[in-house]
């Protein structure tokens, strides 16, 4: 059976990354809104609603994590680009997803959001040297992180949660 919290596996890292691993990685990140917009494509709102695991969280919940970590995501770039090895701020991802704009917006709003961050995204991934791959931030729980590390998670992010959705459409016969 699956697991239906990694229906793809927990993120491993390997690296440091070859070029060719980082491109494939940056297609990852690239084609992540396409991949959760496909995933939700014709749900009703009963099936929005509904939990991708039990205790899990709704796929309108998954929908709007997705862009609020990327956001995050994308700053802890910028800064790791623009400053010493900065300490990022985390955030509780699972009270986020109990607020208000996360419950009762529609997922367009938030699909939209995705479409353009990581439009932006991509083209400064695409700009980065060699150099700047190696260039680092803390993280409070999970120490330093280099660029080549976090774009590898985040790509794995994106694939991990698209495939929560997909794969309870899958247990579902939806």
């Amino acid at each position: 059976m699956t697991d239906l919290k990694y229906p793809i596996g927990k993120f491993n890292y390997d690296g440091p990354l070859t070029e060719e691993n980082r491109q494939r990685l940056l297609g990852d990140i690239a084609q992540a809104p396409a991949n959760l917009r496909s995933a939700v494509k014709g749900l009703s709102e009963a099936q929005l609603d509904t939990p991708y695991r039990p205790d899990g969280w709704t796929v309108r919940q998954v929908v709007h994590h997705v862009p609020d970590s990327h956001m995050n995501a994308f700053i802890r770039f910028k800064l790791a680009l623009t400053e010493d090895e900065p300490t990022i701020k985390p955030y509780a991802e699972d009270r986020w997803a109990e607020l208000a704009d996360t419950k009762a917006t529609p997922i367009e709003v938030s699909l939209t959001l995705l479409d353009s961050l990581h439009n932006r995204w991509v083209r400064l991934l695409r700009s980065l040297s060699p150099e700047d791959w190696k260039r680092t931030f803390r993280h409070p729980e999970l120490g330093v992180m280099t660029l080549d590390k976090t774009l590898a998670m985040y790509a794995w992010h994106g694939r991990h949660h698209a495939a929560h959705i997909t794969s309870l459409r899958e247990r579902n016969g939806w």
